[in-house]
């Protein structure tokens, strides 16, 4: 890896990578109000564009059904592709987002990111689409030693040949590897646990080009995620509600190396988001910072400056109304805009407005 990136993120703003919106320009700008833009997703744009799909591209033994929304794998298709794949491995081209998987990406290459203080982009993890695409006996990838080996080496490639692009526009770019699925390795039924995952994650790590970064929504274990090998974390925060004590050192250690922490603290739902203000969400995560001060040398601002801001989720599915009967009120015209564009445009703004309060009070 290249190391930690070359700036202060003093509570700057990004977001998930996924987005509920049709409109890709629509998408694009929204992203780019940000102050450390990123590509988005949008699967309801083509179901090439979903996170599992994307990432497949060119991996022997997959196939694509849009129509079924479904990413299927063929171990025999697997075993005759490897000699192909092979041949490939050393074209740069292989690894790269076609615009057929992602007509976005291109088109946030095509705008000006030169200006940003920093730019970002994401892939799924090797953990998560392990678990979640099977074989043809419902068996999920992780536990086939072989293909769990190659799937690692073939993401980080993908990471790498993503940043390489990125990096073209914006010399602090980074790629950062999206893993809802390591919520599930502390599961006695999984059959690949933390302690495997931990492993594979540090080899994976160390193999990036460029700053490595982890993100993940799922339940946290944040003092395990921390230990991981990256140079950026981020996770939903807001549903941690109080953060133990014990974590402090972990971040305490994950910070004084250098590392970025970017804590997704505003809701993403309609009805947790109608019960807070950009207000509320600084107390909330001031609350957070306050623990780890407490139990530490670092004082609360010198988190702040390690630290990005950002919603907790993505919101493809959104959680209680959006025509003011839960005090949520959303600017401008919605007739045309689904409930979870609503949201996370309302999400995006009490972010920015929580940037500026948190910077203002810490004197960022």
């Amino acid at each position: 890896m290249t190391g930690p990136l070359d700036f202060t993120p003093n509570c700057m703003t990004t977001a998930m990578g996924i987005m509920p919106h049709r409109d890709v320009d629509r998408a694009l700008d929204l992203a780019l109000s940000l102050d450390v833009p990123f590509w988005p997703q949008l699967p309801n744009v083509s179901y090439y564009e979903d996170m599992y799909a994307q990432v497949s591209e060119h991996f022997p033994g997959i196939a694509i059904d849009p129509e079924a929304q479904k990413v299927t794998f063929d171990t025999a298709a697997f075993t005759e592709g490897i000699v192909p794949y092979s041949e490939k491995m050393l074209d740069e081209t292989t690894f790269e987002l076609s615009p057929r998987y992602s007509q976005v990406f291109h088109r946030f290459l095509a705008r000006d990111l030169s200006g940003y203080p920093a730019i970002r982009g994401q892939v799924t993890g090797p953990v998560s689409f392990g678990f979640r695409v099977t074989d043809e006996n419902d068996r999920p990838l992780i536990y086939n030693d072989e293909v769990r080996a190659m799937l690692f080496d073939f993401v980080q490639r993908k990471a790498n040949a993503q940043y390489r692009r990125l990096r073209e526009k914006n010399p602090n770019a980074f790629v950062w590897t999206d893993e809802p699925g390591l919520g599930w390795v502390f599961s006695g039924l999984s059959g690949y646990l933390d302690t495997a995952a931990r492993r594979d994650y540090l080899d994976f790590m160390t193999g990036l080009e460029g700053p490595g970064g982890l993100h993940l929504c799922a339940a946290v274990n944040l003092p395990y995620l921390l230990e991981l090998g990256e140079d950026i974390l981020s996770f939903d925060a807001f549903q941690i509600e109080v953060l133990p004590r014990d974590y402090a050192a972990a971040v305490d250690a994950f910070i004084e190396k250098g590392g970025i922490i970017a804590w997704g603290i505003v809701p993403t739902d309609s009805e947790s988001l109608s019960r807070h203000t950009a207000q509320t969400l600084a107390d909330h995560i001031l609350g957070y910072w306050r623990v780890v001060a407490g139990e530490t040398d670092l004082s609360v601002r010198d988190i702040a400056a390690r630290s990005l801001l950002a919603p907790a989720r993505c919101c493809l599915r959104n959680i209680g109304p959006t025509d003011g009967s839960a005090g949520l009120q959303v600017a401008g015209p919605a007739c045309d805009r689904s409930s979870e564009e609503q949201v996370v445009e309302r999400a995006f703004g009490i972010l920015k407005e929580l940037s500026a309060r948190l910077r203002d009070t810490l004197r960022l």
